[in-house]
């Protein structure tokens, strides 16, 4: 089975690449000549992950799935949330978006958090959601150097590394879009 991430976040390509098994290839933007910026205008996860996928299939005519993910931190009431890839500002990089977000929570005591990931999948004219959700907190100061985001800054739940401390292998077991994943590949396995 071939299928589109339809995603331009080459971390975010890696990592999934990396949960999928050998019997699902998938194709890059790349792969498929999409060159464009893809669509998220929608003001939640489900609504971006469902704009992109259908970008892709309405263009291009390939299967495909996407995913839109967010933090959402209890005290800033669920913020960033949808706009945790911006949070900063539209050129700011993850640095600045963690910073802004550290900043934000200095003096507060509460720092629960959560990350969460929705993956929409339009195979053929069905289109289907599969979410991921990994809770946790907020540390003071960023903490490692792998992975991308939010990652250095958030500690899951029954651990004391931040995700940015953690090999790749242990991440992806544990976190929000691996448990997303999962669900789509169960899904496909069964659904074949």
């Amino acid at each position: 089975m071939k299928f589109c991430f339809a995603t331009n976040n080459l971390h975010k390509l890696r990592e999934v690449r990396l949960l999928l098994p050998q019997e699902l290839a998938i194709l890059s933007l790349q792969d498929i000549g999409c060159e464009v910026a893809l669509p998220e205008e929608q003001n939640t996860l489900e609504g971006n992950a469902r704009q992109k996928a259908s970008y892709v299939k309405v263009h291009f005519g390939v299967d495909c799935f996407a995913d839109d993910t967010g933090l959402e931190v209890d005290v800033l009431n669920g913020a960033p949330g949808v706009h945790s890839a911006r949070y900063a500002g539209i050129e700011c990089d993850d640095v600045a978006n963690y910073v802004k977000l550290l900043n934000e929570l200095k003096g507060k005591d509460n720092r629960a958090a959560r990350f969460r990931t929705v993956v929409c999948l339009i195979r053929e004219q069905a289109v289907h959601f599969f979410e991921g959700v990994v809770n946790g907190q907020i540390i003071e100061e960023p903490r490692g150097t792998q992975g991308f985001g939010y990652d250095p800054v958030f500690v899951p739940d029954g651990f004391d590394k931040t995700f940015a401390e953690m090999s790749e292998g242990q991440k992806n077991r544990i976190s929000h879009r691996g448990l997303a994943i999962g669900k789509l590949v169960d899904f496909l396995v069964n659904a074949s």
